[in-house]
């Protein structure tokens, strides 16, 4: 069995990064995001449930053993240090789940992360794409999809200025115009995925 080509997919709050994981999805590749791991890590018993009771407490748990979603998500949005922590305990789950997709996978396989290169995750992947674009123009995406202006300030600012992520990207897709501009940039990374993928 050949190794897939691991691909990861990056970019701020409201930067388009989902729009661009539906697309090369639809191309044929295997796309997982990390937020539906962790979801599946924070259900009652998961690994991430664990790691979230044993920071904060079981008060940050719902009845049935999961992770509280809410309770969790003030606590950390408005600590920088309990972020980090809840960070350093749930990233390296995320990571391990992915391997294990990744090692069962031929072709492409591809993880949608925010926090992909911030959070130490650059050397496991062959490629990393990420989708760009200005913080004032995230922002006005974010409230226009139903986040309130404060959080969706706070979420841009524990994302960073992205420059880490910039440096470490192989491609970055500008996504400050139109969704045709962006589309017509996809297709190209699509092809060039399929050529990678040939040479792994």
């Amino acid at each position: 069995m050949n190794r897939s080509l691991r691909v990861g997919l990056t970019g701020g709050l409201a930067s388009g990064k989902s729009t661009v994981a539906r697309w090369v999805r639809e191309a044929g590749f295997l796309v997982i995001d990390a937020d539906e791991l962790v979801a599946e890590l924070h259900r009652p018993r998961g690994a991430g449930a664990a790691a979230v009771r044993d920071l904060f407490g079981p008060d940050f748990l719902t009845e049935e053993g999961g992770v509280d979603h809410a309770k969790v998500a003030a606590r950390v949005f408005s600590d920088p240090q309990a972020r980090r922590a809840l960070e350093l305990a749930i990233h390296p789950l995320v990571r391990i789940r992915f391997a294990e997709i990744a090692e069962q996978t031929q072709g492409v396989v591809v993880l949608e992360a925010t926090l992909l290169v911030e959070a130490g995750y650059a050397p496991e992947f062959d490629f990393i794409v990420t989708v760009e674009c200005d913080a004032e123009a995230r922002l006005r995406r974010a409230v226009a999809r139903g986040m309130d202006a404060a959080s969706a300030r706070a979420r841009l600012l524990a994302g960073g200025d992205g420059e880490e992520r910039r440096r470490a990207a192989h491609r970055l897709l500008d996504n400050c115009c139109d969704l045709p501009f962006l589309r017509t940039q996809v297709d190209e990374l699509i092809v060039e995925l399929r050529r990678l993928a040939e040479e792994v």
